[in-house]
């Protein structure tokens, strides 16, 4: 994904989540269509399974978390799990670390009014574990905060 084009975001909210609830271990789905340019995020109390069996597991998962007073977003990406060898991670893992930016822009885009009704969830911290049984490409990032990732999709659109 070179740019982010909000207007093909697709949002599927699961009941019985709403777009006000639930907050903590709220889950996020995101996957891009590489044919259609599509992206489709679905929020709920759940991960969604069934978009993420493919072999690939190109998606960005997240959730919100209660972690000592306040709530994180936590992402996770799939880099490789003995399904790739070393380089093959290593693309992978350069690829994600670079558009690690746009994709959290898309899923608080997408969930802009559960952060409407919680605007304390604006100041909450963003982190993405890059998931790899090689050790360089198994880590945590810091990507800043939610307010940051809504002010970049206001420029965007």
């Amino acid at each position: 994904m070179k740019k982010l084009d909000l207007s093909n975001l697709r949002v599927h909210i699961q009941p019985p989540a709403t777009d006000y609830k639930p907050v903590e271990h709220r889950k996020y789905t995101l996957m891009q269509s590489d044919r259609s340019n599509e992206i489709s995020l679905t929020i709920g109390q759940d991960f969604n399974t069934a978009a993420t069996l493919s072999k690939q597991r190109d998606e960005l998962l997240a959730e919100w978390i209660p972690q000592m007073g306040q709530y994180v977003l936590l992402g996770r990406m799939h880099i490789s799990d003995g399904d790739f060898d070393e380089q093959y991670a290593k693309i992978r893992y350069m690829i994600y670390e670079r558009e690690a930016d746009l994709l959290l822009t898309a899923i608080l885009y997408g969930d802009k009014e559960l952060l409407s009704h919680y605007p304390w969830l604006l100041n909450s911290p963003i982190y993405v574990r890059f998931q790899s049984d090689f050790p360089e490409y198994n880590k945590i990032q810091y990507y800043g905060t939610a307010r940051e990732y809504l002010n970049k999709s206001i420029q965007m659109i």
